[in-house]
């Protein structure tokens, strides 16, 4: 299951380091407030559908990929976050 995780943000670390025309990753990357909105829009779209209940997985998996994004275009390392996370366990 975390393999899914590490591969996407293996892509994204791939795709900052050699872009790849046409891609929406690639557009993603390099356009940090359209990254910002995406982010913004998948997060209301994943409270709508859970307030729905329809279409939750779906829109977890929108975020869970723009946020692996969005932390790639602004140089947020996943393992800083969890060094983060696991200092902050009681």
């Amino acid at each position: 299951m975390l393999s899914v995780l590490e591969e996407l943000f293996k892509l994204a670390r791939e795709r900052k380091k050699n872009p790849i025309e046409g891609s929406y990753t690639n557009k993603l990357l390099k356009d940090k407030k359209f990254t910002k909105e995406k982010v913004l829009e998948e997060i209301n779209e994943l409270i709508e559908s859970v307030d729905k209940n329809s279409n939750k997985i779906h829109e977890a998996a929108d975020i869970l990929y723009h946020l692996i994004i969005y932390f790639e275009a602004n140089d947020i390392k996943i393992e800083d976050v969890m060094n983060e996370l696991k200092n902050r366990q009681k």
